[in-house]
């Protein structure tokens, strides 16, 4: 993602404004994943939340004050990874929550295998406690190594990646969800499932 020149005509004037969705994203982010309340948002059970509400919140935020609908639009469009949808004029985030209450999400079946990018110093928790949701609501799970690897160079620069029997995890009674294209949820993950 990257910043935007938009030219803008209104009734009485055209103007340029520049918009970063990089950082619009991650304040979106912000709002729907982890602190809703600071925007006097109230999501639903499923993570949503009014598209129009949405706005006038961020539009309080001084640097949002021009943001439109069509801003989101483009943000979510231009985004290498889908982290927010609009539908029927309501917003969310797909992944990633910390708030308290939790973001309902529908089990699906998931592909034979998915991966996990952690740090080094968390293998050893890992094999003995699986692995576990921590400060966010689900354990996130990636479809490729690659992704995973990505996810794991946020806590190490040499992160360690492993491989889920999703689908035997899935018939012996782990739930999983779908979060993208890219991304899948689990509530935890024991051991005996992961492939270190």
């Amino acid at each position: 993602m990257q910043l935007m020149n938009l030219l803008r005509i209104t009734d009485n004037n055209t103007e340029v404004i520049t918009i970063n969705y990089q950082e619009l994203s991650k304040e979106v982010s912000y709002a729907l994943r982890h602190a809703p309340s600071e925007y006097g948002l109230i999501l639903d059970e499923n993570g949503w939340v009014d598209v129009q509400g949405f706005l006038e919140a961020l539009r309080k935020k001084n640097k949002w004050t021009l943001v439109k609908l069509d801003d989101l639009i483009c943000m979510i469009e231009a985004s290498d990874k889908k982290r927010h949808e609009i539908v029927n004029n309501k917003i969310r985030a797909l992944y990633g929550h910390s708030i308290v209450s939790q973001i309902k999400k529908e089990i699906a079946e998931p592909p034979e295998y998915l991966y996990h990018g952690t740090a080094r110093r968390f293998i050893k928790s890992i094999k003995e406690k699986g692995l576990l949701s921590q400060e966010r609501q689900y354990v996130h799970l990636s479809v490729d190594e690659e992704t995973a690897y990505e996810v794991g160079k946020r806590r190490d620069q040499k992160p360690v990646i492993l491989r889920i029997r999703a689908k035997l995890a899935f018939v012996n009674g782990v739930s999983f969800y779908k979060g993208n294209d890219k991304i899948w949820l689990s509530d935890s993950i024991k051991s005996d499932f992961i492939e270190f």
